[in-house]
């Protein structure tokens, strides 16, 4: 028998793989030995093997193999996040290419469709997962839509509303145009672009050839304007005290109104006030009594309050106003100005700050032991501790959760609608039990199922991934379960810096509510895996190799080891 000149691990790893396999050597269950847990961090169910989860598996997989070689009763639990955005995404494009428009289904038609792509093509980053080696317990694999899964997220909003966490208010949101969809402050990511700041004036009323002039990044704004505001310190603009003016195009008769907030030295000295579309407008507004005009609709055009720019776009209509304000004489002048804008994590559309009804849970009370356990007790490590300063911000500035997504595709939030009224509605786990409450709050026996309407929305991704480490083991469901009382908790995380808060800081939050104690001790925070220039491997560079393609050319271990030996992490 003649020996290969050179190894090919392909012979190799696929024969020892299915051996581990076959022989349960992944296999954990519950024993007298000491645990050693890790959960994967869930990738997206629409996901793909890429080098960052290369690097990151490949160091999970080290630490449980170690775990197990030293005797452990070593246990990694594999799954996926059903990833409401980026899933419904997916779905919607698919459909597009069939002709179909998503707004033409009912709800049930395109969660069928959904469905049917998630069986097909979601989960096979799993089998990529398995390519590369990983010793996960494949019995375990969980998905965040699961039944038992879902229930421990409904059980969870149901516990948090009750005892006062949750609360329906209008509020100033991140809205994606593109998406249809809010996002939380941290799925904004800021960008610094090139743009224009456009100086305007504005007409005083009843005063001929006198005017106010402001400076604005957003013109189409204007549609929805309600006052002008100036520093009452600033000296140049007493003569307008008490004076109103006329918005231009629109006509309006807005009064000039005097605040400290402004900026006396950015642009004219002088603020456009629109509540309904800045965040610091809004809080003027609200100090005023300002009335507040949403002039967008909810995929980015202009609506009914925007006059003759009704059903155009918010760009082109901020080009066609600059135009319409040149030729009526009012554009004093343009400057080029750098700005930083808040464009989507998912779709990477220009964020708008729109005011919406939504759910929120209120975290600053829940944070608190969050904070002590990494910053005080040291009962969790984060490593490298650079991090420690990053979080310390996150958590002690922690602001509340916007947890409503105007999709279809996650966990429908539990709450029934009985009445007309915006306080006519109920929180439970099924309608069943939704008619029951509604008949006693209601006070009306002969109400019926029928009657009842579910919340359209659907939960942030988060508020599924953030129960993760306690949900795999059942045991928001069962809490006093076997499983829970041996795993829980888990000994080391293993996850990228970009969702320390998305994530790992929300993990914290939950193990201490729902457990009372810490989800893992120790929190290891990869490095990004970048290319020769320096710069992150991303799909969109078009910078990173094909990770399937590597394997086969070089074996999952000589991949992996190469990967561990170039990483600082």
């Amino acid at each position: 028998m003649s020996i290969s000149a050179k190894f090919n691990p392909k012979s190799f790893e696929d024969k020892w793989y299915k051996y581990w396999l076959d022989n349960n050597i992944f296999k954990s269950t519950p024993d007298k030995r000491k645990p050693y847990t890790i959960v994967i961090p869930p990738p997206n169910v629409t996901g793909v093997l890429h080098m960052g989860h290369m690097l990151n598996n490949t160091i999970q997989d080290i630490l449980i193999r170690r775990a197990r070689m030293k005797g452990y009763n070593a246990c990694w639990v594999p799954g996926t996040d059903h990833a409401s955005i980026a899933t419904e995404a997916k779905v919607v494009e698919k459909l597009k290419s069939e002709g179909i428009i998503k707004n033409s289904l009912s709800r049930d038609q395109f969660l069928e469709y959904a469905w049917k792509w998630t069986d097909e093509y979601g989960g096979v980053i799993l089998d990529q997962l398995k390519k590369i080696g990983c010793s996960c317990d494949w019995d375990r694999t969980k998905f965040t839509l699961d039944p038992m899964m879902s229930k421990s997220v409904t059980n969870v909003f149901i516990d948090l509303y009750n005892k006062g966490y949750i609360y329906k208010g209008y509020r100033m949101v991140n809205w994606d145009p593109k998406a249809q969809t809010t996002l939380s402050d941290e799925e904004v990511i800021f960008k610094e672009k090139k743009g224009k700041l456009f100086f305007i004036s504005y007409k005083i009323e009843g005063e001929k050839n006198k005017s106010i002039t402001i400076a604005t990044t957003r013109p189409e704004t204007i549609l929805g304007d309600t006052a002008i505001c100036i520093n009452p310190m600033d000296k140049r603009y007493k003569k307008f005290h008490g004076k109103k003016v006329v918005v231009p195009i629109v006509g309006r008769v807005i009064p000039i109104i005097l605040d400290e907030y402004v900026d006396p030295d950015f642009g004219t000295g002088c603020l456009k006030v629109t509540p309904s579309h800045d965040p610091n407008d809004k809080i003027i507004g609200e100090k005023f009594g300002l009335d507040f005009i949403d002039i967008l609709n909810s995929d980015g055009t202009i609506n009914e309050k925007g006059l003759h720019f009704e059903g155009k776009d918010r760009f082109d209509v901020r080009e066609l106003i600059i135009d319409e304000i040149k030729l009526i004489g009012q554009l004093v002048k343009v400057e080029d100005h750098k700005n930083k804008i808040g464009t989507s994590e998912r779709t990477n559309a220009i964020i708008e700050p729109r005011i919406s009804e939504q759910w929120f849970l209120s975290m600053k009370e829940l944070a608190k032991p969050a904070i002590n356990s990494v910053l005080k007790t040291n009962e969790i490590n984060l490593i490298p501790k650079k991090f420690n300063n990053t979080y310390k911000h996150w958590v002690e500035n922690i602001t509340d959760w916007n947890i409503s997504r105007q999709l279809w595709w996650g966990h429908r939030i539990p709450v029934y609608y009985y009445g007309e009224d915006q306080n006519d509605f109920v929180v439970a786990e099924s309608s069943e039990k939704a008619l029951e409450l509604a008949k006693i709050k209601y006070n009306k026996a002969n109400l019926k199922i029928s009657d009842l309407r579910q919340d359209e929305d659907v939960l942030d991704t988060w508020f599924s991934s953030w129960l993760w480490p306690i949900s795999v083991f059942d045991g928001i469901n069962n809490p006093d379960n076997d499983e829970i009382n041996y795993y829980y908790p888990t000994q080391d995380l293993v996850t990228g810096p970009d969702i320390l808060f998305f994530w790992v800081a929300r993990m914290i939050i939950s193990g201490y509510k729902f457990r009372g104690k810490h989800p893992f001790s120790k929190v290891y925070l990869t490095g990004l895996v970048r290319d020769k220039k320096g710069q992150k491997m991303s799909k969109q560079l078009g910078n990173s190799p094909d990770a399937l393609n590597l394997i086969d050319k070089y074996g999952a271990d000589g991949v992996r080891v190469g990967l561990m030996l170039s990483s600082a992490a």
